[in-house]
C-alpha cells in the first residue's frame, strides 16, 4: 500500500494536512484534497463513534488515501501530539460542533500561534456563529432552511429529499475545499494563515443563487414543480418506459425539443407551443404515454444519435459500466470496491490512483515516529492511555 509523501501525485502534492476526524462532509473535504495528491494525516478517535457507519472501514471510502493515528483527545499528551502535527502541517480540518476544539485546547487562536500560516477549516451545519450555531442538525434540515428542499419535488406533492448531496456534500465538504484553497492562495502573499468557517446552510443557500434571481425576475414561481427546471416542463423530467424503468428528458433549447417531438413521433401533431405553461399539463401526459409504449433500452436505441438531450436513468450497479463513464475512468476499483474515481481531472498533474481506507489507528507509531517522538515517548503515550 503507498503511504508515504513522495508516492502522493496530482496538483496538490506535498500539501500537508491534518484532519481531526468526524462524519459526513469534514471526512470528504479531505477526500477532495487527498485524491488530488494532499498528503492528510486523520486523527481518528480511540473508540468508535456513535455516529460512524454500520459498516467495515474498507467501505467507508469517504476515508481513502490517507493515514491515521488514534488518538484519545480528552488527554493532554494526545493533545500533544495533535500540537507537533500542527506546527508541520499546511491545513487543519475540523467537523465537530462550535465550542467543541476549543474545549480541547485546539482552538484557532491556539493553532495558529502554534503555525502562524495555517489555514484552520471548520465544517459546521449551521456556521460558527447565528441563534443555531450550537443546535443538532443534518443535512435535510440544512437545506429546509435555505429554501432548497421547498423547491424539490413534484407539483402537489411533498418536498423530496435529494439524498445529502445539496447539504452535506455540495453545501458543505465542496465549499470548504474551495474556502480552503482560496485562504491557501491569499497566504502565499500575506504569510498569514485564517479560519475558513464553511456552513452548510451557507453552503446550500449559495447554491440557490440562480434560482433567487430568477425567483426575483418572475420567471420562476415558488410552487414546486411548476417551473422549467424542476420537473413542470413536459420537456424537462423524468419519465416511466414500458418496462417500469426510467429516462431523463432535458430537452430545453427549441432546437432539442424539436428533434424529441419527431422521435416521439409526435412532429406533425397539433400540439401546445413549449413554452406554454398553461399547457404543461397536457403536454406531460402526451410524453407519458408515449414513453409507456416502449422499454428504457428501446427508448435508447431510438434516440441514439439524435440531438436531444435525451439519457437512461441508470441505478447505482448499472452506471459504472456505462461505456461513457468507463471511457472518462469515472470508476476504479480500490480494495475490492468499485468507487467514484479522483475528480476533476488535469491535463498535467494527473491525480493517482486512491488506496483502500486505512484501518483506525494503523500509522500511529510511524507517524509518531516522523514527528520527533521516540520510542520512550510512544510508551509513555501508551501508558497515558493517549493513544
Amino acid at each position: 500500500m503507498i503511504t508515504t509523501q513522495t508516492a502522493r501525485q496530482g496538483p496538490l502534492a506535498g500539501l500537508r494536512v491534518v484532519e481531526v476526524g468526524g462524519v459526513g462532509p469534514a471526512p470528504f473535504c479531505a477526500m477532495l484534497l487527498a485524491d488530488l495528491g494532499a498528503e492528510i494525516i486523520r486523527i481518528d478517535r480511540k473508540a468508535p463513534s456513535e455516529s460512524g457507519l454500520p459498516v467495515d472501514r474498507q467501505y467507508e471510502v469517504m476515508f481513502r488515501s490517507r493515514r491515521s493515528i488514534a488518538l484519545d483527545l480528552k488527554t493532554p499528551e494526545a493533545i500533544e501530539v495533535v500540537t507537533r502535527l500542527i506546527r508541520r502541517s499546511d491545513i487543519l480540518i475540523e467537523g465537530f460542533r462550535p465550542g467543541v476544539m476549543e474545549r480541547l485546547g485546539l482552538s484557532p487562536d491556539a493553532c495558529l500561534a502554534l503555525n502562524p500560516k495555517l489555514i484552520y477549516g471548520r465544517m459546521t451545519g449551521w456556521g460558527q456563529s447565528g441563534p443555531l450555531a450550537k443546535a443538532p442538525g443534518h443535512d435535510i434540515n440544512y437545506i429546509a432552511l435555505s429554501g432548497a428542499l421547498h423547491a424539490i419535488g413534484s407539483k402537489n406533492g411533498a418536498p423530496e429529499v435529494p439524498l445529502n448531496l445539496v447539504g452535506d456534500f455540495g453545501g458543505g465538504a465542496m465549499y470548504l475545499a474551495f474556502g480552503i484553497m482560496c485562504a491557501l492562495h491569499e497566504s502565499r502573499s500575506s504569510g498569514k494563515g485564517q479560519v475558513v468557517d464553511a456552513g452548510m446552510i451557507d453552503g446550500a443557500t449559495s447554491l440557490m443563487t440562480m434560482i433567487y434571481g430568477l425567483l426575483a425576475a418572475g420567471y420562476w414561481t415558488d410552487e414546486r414543480g411548476s417551473n422549467r427546471l424542476d420537473s413542470g416542463a413536459p420537456f424537462y423530467g423524468v419519465y416511466e418506459t414500458k418496462d417500469a424503468r426510467h429516462i431523463a428528458l432535458g430537452s430545453n433549447e427549441a432546437r432539442f425539443y424539436k428533434e424529441t417531438l419527431k422521435v416521439l413521433g409526435l412532429q406533425n401533431t397539433d400540439l401546445p407551443d413549449q413554452h406554454d405553461k398553461s399547457h404543461w399539463p397536457q403536454l406531460k401526459a402526451i410524453f407519458a404515454e408515449v414513453f409507456k409504449t416502449r422499454t428504457r433500452d428501446e427508448w435508447c436505441e431510438a434516440f441514439d444519435g439524435t440531438d436531444t438531450c435525451f439519457s437512461p436513468v441508470l441505478s447505482l450497479a448499472e452506471a459504472p459500466g456505462n461505456p461513457h463513464q468507463i471511457a472518462r475512468g469515472n470508476f476504479v476499483e480500490c480494495g475490492g470496491v468499485v468507487q467514484p474515481a479522483p475528480a476533476p481531472k488535469f491535463s498535467r498533474t494527473k491525480a493517482g490512483t486512491p488506496f483502500p481506507p486505512a484501518k483506525v489507528g494503523e500509522h500511529t507509531v510511524d507517524i509518531l515516529k516522523e514527528n520527533s517522538f521516540s520510542d520512550e515517548d510512544i510508551q509513555r503515550l501508551q501508558e497515558a492511555g493517549a493513544i
